[in-house]
């Protein structure tokens, strides 16, 4: 039920709320965020929003920086990690412009407002549900120095392996390497850490599926939401990562979604399940077809195996993304599709049966990306798939019902791979983007600014020296 204004003024006096903090989305999908006096939101923040220089969130420049940040009500909750009673509250980005403030279209929300719009102008569908998966770590503690002289990381786990000689805190319980997967107590000792983070992610209107160890024995976890309307959940998945990592530092811990924060274990994803309605009838299913998925689901994973390269500057933006993406670790390498298949990029979860539940998830993307732009580029992509009539099998991508990894090296040749490296995701994307901007739905310019950032990004840190180097190449 939509929320009005007198609600939440009402729950600011219930809950003696001081300050309405104000949460906005950065070009990179980390949040940032300004606070009024609780009695200062009224009618006229409402309906001229609030002022703020935009120029330094990282967007690519526009004639105007000054924007207004317009409050969506439904967003509203207490955030209980303020010391000082707050109510929290996410929201859109106007220009301000004359006669009427007009949507800022490089903003993360509105691009995935748009997106949904196109999607609906396309008569295709009118409703998408995603569901992502939460994969993180939870350490004891981070140490890391990258000064010239200096270039060092070291994280702790009361729970791994390796720190079976730790003298302090050791009970002898530690979980070997890649043998976290649903460890119990009292191995598992996140398991309350864990419950309590969905406690606090219900409390903010997410929807918990379970929860779980991961197969990293370092400490490596998972959340998993129920499908959700793509907007909200990217919503949500902004809400979840804020979560999780205070709940992490409120427990004396850290948690990180970094692909790869371990050398030898396995990675954090972002897997994100999708299907579309339209007129409250599910568009994938086909009791017919194969894995029962219809014609245009088809082709929609079609259109997401066309752009699989490109997509991955959008759903994978880091250089640490491409140190997951590699064999061995249950992180998708190949481009292809199959039925209950982890070593393929698209996965047809067998369990889900039902018309309403038919559906696929895209394995590679992580959670280093911004949420917004990741859900709509994947949007994008399916409908690209579906207006060209994208068919996966006839232009080779499978289905691939064997272990993918498992192929002998001549094979495995044949197939087309992900990208290795970041480089080669936003060389990707330089060659392939016109499906992104169909509709106005990623303005050239945003795409312009994403690449020229995350390419600077990629060549920093492609000068610092690794210190693997050293035991490689040191003394020769």
């Amino acid at each position: 039920m939509a929320k009005t204004l007198k609600d939440i003024q009402k729950l600011i006096a219930e809950e003696d709320i001081a300050f309405v903090d104000f949460k906005l989305t950065d070009i990179d999908g980390r949040w940032r965020h300004l606070s009024i006096p609780a009695e200062r939101l009224t009618e006229s923040t409402m309906e001229h929003g609030i002022g703020f220089d935009g120029s330094n969130y990282g967007y690519a420049p526009v004639e105007n920086s000054d924007m207004v940040f317009i409050p969506v009500l439904d967003s509203a909750v207490v955030d209980t990690y303020a010391e000082v009673p707050t109510l929290s509250m996410i929201g859109d980005v106007r220009i301000i412009d004359l006669p009427n403030n007009r949507p800022f279209d490089q903003y993360p929300r509105n691009v995935a407002i748009r997106a949904l719009e196109y999607m609906k102008e396309q008569g295709v569908a009118d409703k998408m549900l995603i569901g992502p998966e939460y994969e993180f770590y939870i350490f004891d503690s981070l140490y890391y120095n990258i000064d010239s002289h200096h270039v060092s990381s070291e994280l702790f786990s009361s729970q791994a392996g390796w720190a079976s000689d730790d003298e302090d805190n050791n009970f002898g319980y530690q979980v070997h390497p890649h043998k976290g997967y649903h460890t119990s107590l009292p191995m598992d000792v996140n398991a309350d850490l864990r419950s309590r983070m969905c406690m606090s992610m219900k409390d903010w209107g997410i929807d918990v599926k379970y929860h779980h160890p991961e197969v990293g024995g370092s400490g490596q976890m998972e959340i998993e939401v129920e499908l959700g309307d793509m907007l909200k959940l990217a919503d949500d998945t902004m809400s979840a990562k804020y979560i999780i990592k205070n709940e992490a530092v409120l427990d004396g811990r850290t948690a990180t979604f970094m692909p790869k924060p371990l050398g030898g274990e396995a990675g954090n994803g972002m897997h994100v399940h999708m299907l579309l309605f339209k007129n409250g009838k599910p568009v994938f299913y086909d009791k017919n077809g194969y894995a029962q998925l219809s014609k245009k689901a088809h082709y929609f994973m079609g259109g997401l195996l066309t752009h699989a390269r490109s997509l991955c500057a959008i759903t994978n933006p880091s250089t640490n993304s491409y140190k997951r993406l590699v064999p061995g670790f249950e992180a998708p390498v190949t481009i292809g599709y199959a039925m209950a298949n982890r070593s393929a990029v698209i996965r047809i979860p067998a369990y889900a049966k039902t018309p309403e539940t038919k559906r696929f998830e895209l394995r590679n993307p992580d959670a280093t990306c911004n949420p917004y732009y990741a859900y709509s580029a994947i949007l994008m992509a399916g409908l690209d798939g579906i207006e060209k009539k994208i068919d996966p099998h006839k232009a080779g991508w499978g289905p691939y019902d064997f272990n993918l990894f498992d192929l002998p090296e001549e094979e495995k040749a044949k197939l087309t791979g992900l990208p290795t490296t970041l480089g080669e995701a936003l060389d990707a994307l330089e060659a392939d983007h016109d499906y992104l901007t169909k509709g106005g739905v990623f303005p050239q310019r945003l795409l312009d600014q994403l690449i020229s950032r995350t390419r600077k990004a990629n060549d920093e840190i492609s000068r610092i020296p690794h210190p693997a180097e050293f035991a490689y190449y040191y003394d020769l």
